[in-house]
């Protein structure tokens, strides 16, 4: 019987191995570490022996504890990782606040498919994926040419605990420019670029992609049976037990890093691009109204270095003198993407 689950989550900006039991859906244990990108090499990219060191030391941890039954996987989105024959990194695991995309944007926009195809707006940096492998492929092309499969960062982590390559539609669809919802497929831009051959195959976030790899239940200490799923994007993560058991209209927030709002079985509406509204894709692989902000940046922006143990009386003051910073301090995200904030 599978009870108790070891969830990996690696956020934007702090990684988790938490277990939860299934019959209450509590979290009984918890390993974290901070996760900021390594800035050497040729461009900012994520730390992942770092981050593999961690999860198996904390998957070891956790089952001296309480037996671990089974293992899933949820990650941050606008992260591919590019693997080759071996299961190598082909290429670094690009940050998608490294700026290096912009400057092939002029290029990008022409190829790019429209919002009425993926549902995905222009966004800064590399927040479109397929921006960053765009410029992967141009400035890199010696070592793009060994890429032998190309993965969402879910998947990756379930491939170096699987040995089996895999994608899933909540990543791919998490504005990347790389999937129609509307068609549950790749988008213009696989083709046009020729990289359908090198996408993993889709399976649903729910399928067992395989057990556990017998060097790493040694190394773990876990059952070598241990079944190991394909996993999903973190904010769809939050929405799926919503998805199961409430009934539509809902509206789900999703907080970490970055604030998503997603709404189930409402109206149909004209979603405008420039104020970071958006497509998702659920587990279930449908289409999702959504919107965002990153709101968990923004607090660590405004209280970096302060003490957060106000009281309800400080709250209180601080609203009865209807001060306000707005719309945000954080650049590129939310509403007003390119306004800066001002006290009102």
């Amino acid at each position: 019987m599978t009870r108790h689950v070891a969830v990996i989550d690696i956020g934007k900006t702090n990684a988790k191995v938490a277990l939860v039991d299934l019959a209450d859906l509590r979290e009984v244990a918890l390993r974290r570490m901070a996760n900021a990108p390594v800035l050497d090499g040729p461009y900012p990219h994520h730390d992942v022996e770092l981050l593999w060191s961690f999860i198996l030391d904390s998957l070891a941890e956790i089952n001296r504890e309480q037996r671990i039954d089974a293992i899933s996987i949820t990650t941050h989105g606008a992260t591919g990782v590019q693997v080759d024959a071996a299961g190598e990194l082909a290429l670094p695991v690009l940050d998608y606040e490294f700026a290096g995309p912009d400057t092939l944007a002029e290029d990008y926009d022409t190829i790019r498919p429209t919002f009425a195809e993926t549902g995905t707006p222009r966004l800064p940096v590399g927040l479109n994926l397929g921006a960053q492998l765009f410029w992967q492929q141009k400035r890199f092309p010696a070592e793009f040419a060994k890429v032998a499969a190309m993965l969402m960062y879910p998947q990756y982590w379930a491939l170096r605990l699987t040995g089996v390559a895999a994608n899933e539609v909540t990543s791919l669809g998490c504005h990347t420019d790389l999937w129609n919802p509307w068609k549950a497929d790749f988008s213009s831009l696989v083709d046009k670029m020729q990289w359908r051959r090198l996408m993993a195959p889709v399976r649903p976030a729910k399928d067992c992609l395989g057990r556990i790899l017998p060097v790493l239940a040694i190394r773990t200490g876990l059952d070598p049976q241990t079944p190991v799923f394909c996993g999903l994007h973190d904010s769809n993560a939050s929405l799926l037990p919503h998805l199961l058991s409430d009934t539509p209209p809902f509206s789900v927030v999703s907080t970490g890093t970055w604030v998503v709002s997603m709404a189930v079985g409402g109206n149909k509406v004209t979603l405008d691009p420039a104020r970071d509204t958006l497509v998702n894709v659920n587990a279930l692989g449908n289409p999702v109204p959504s919107a965002r902000f990153m709101g968990g940046r923004e607090f660590s922006l405004l209280t970096e270095g302060q003490s957060d143990d106000w009281t309800e009386a400080d709250i209180a003051t601080v609203l009865a003198r209807k001060t306000s910073l707005l719309p945000s301090t954080q650049q590129g995200s939310g509403p007003f993407p390119h306004h800066r904030a001002a006290w009102l």
